[in-house]
């Protein structure tokens, strides 16, 4: 397995994207395509004005509080939004280095990160990011541009291997607030990360988010986070450097890995309930076309 994705697997899903293929996998990112589009940009109107109904409209929407005052059926009417900000902020640290199964969560990122791009290129959109967590490469920010420049400079730096000299340093937060001060109101937000971490003191900061923009939360799993295989004693190295022993045989041990795991992500599912803010993981063992579109469907579908 590659630690860092290559430029070209990520420029494919550009063709993915945009073509609705005759081979079978291609299926999978038409759907994937069409569901963004109506998720994020079906919905993505601007209110204009509100008239009465005429025959052939959409009935959804129905303007029930003027309908109700004036005995009259009147309707919502919306002009589309010709184009938003997307921003892709991606976790570029050592924890991400990570991965037992099928590939790293660092190519994992990478790879939801090209999809969710260039299907929001392809509506128009303006497309950048913001790559946080290498301590040796500090803050990257793209800002949003149309022409994909942005997108491709995103890219282009996954694939970079980052500094492993220095120390991890946590910059989630500071990722978070930067995004809010740097980005238009009304802008759609993905952060794609590893969030196997404590995250209760990010709920003022993405609750600040939510007001002036869309977030989805896209936490990078492994099987291995929340199930430790039975390796005997194996010696793990903190990301400060010190070094834990631990005896994956013990029962015990591996019964309270798998609760602090539940912990967290019951708490980090709590959060986002309380922000309304989507959770889509998407884990290292699964196709990420499907993995999308399956957390797509499964948050939207009724929309």
């Amino acid at each position: 397995m590659s630690l860092y994705p290559h430029i070209d697997d990520l420029l494919e899903l550009r063709h993915q994207a945009h073509t609705l293929g005759l081979a079978s996998h291609h299926l999978v990112n038409s759907s994937f395509s069409g569901l963004y589009a109506s998720v994020f940009r079906g919905t993505g109107l601007d209110f204009e004005e509100v008239r009465e109904y005429r025959e052939g409209d959409d009935i959804r929407n129905m303007e029930w509080n003027v309908t109700a005052r004036t005995n009259v059926p009147h309707l919502k009417i919306f002009r589309e939004e010709r184009e938003r900000s997307v921003v892709l902020c991606i976790d570029k640290g050592p924890h991400m280095s990570f991965g037992t199964r099928n590939t790293f969560k660092s190519v994992q990122a990478a790879k939801a990160a090209a999809l969710l791009g260039w299907a929001a290129s392809r509506l128009n959109d303006r497309v950048g990011g913001m790559l946080f967590g290498d301590a040796g490469a500090g803050m990257q920010y793209f800002r949003p541009t149309k022409d994909r420049r942005a997108l491709w400079r995103l890219l282009h730096s996954l694939t970079t291997p980052g500094n492993t000299q220095k120390r991890q340093i946590d910059s989630l937060s500071e990722a978070l607030h930067r995004a809010d001060r740097g980005t238009a109101t009304g802008s759609l937000i993905f952060v794609i990360a590893d969030l196997n971490r404590e995250i209760s003191g990010l709920e003022q900061t993405l609750g600040r988010l939510t007001q002036r923009h869309t977030l989805i939360l896209l936490p990078v799993d492994d099987p291995a986070d929340w199930e430790i295989p039975d390796m005997g004693r194996i010696t793990f190295a903190s990301p400060d450097g010190e070094l834990v022993e631990i005896d994956t045989q013990d029962a015990v041990a591996r019964q309270r890995y798998r609760e602090t795991w539940q912990q967290r992500r019951k708490g980090l599912k709590l959060m986002t309930s309380r922000l309304g803010i989507p959770l889509m993981p998407v884990v290292t063992q699964e196709d990420i076309h499907q993995s999308l579109t399956a957390n797509l469907a499964r948050h939207f579908g009724r929309r």
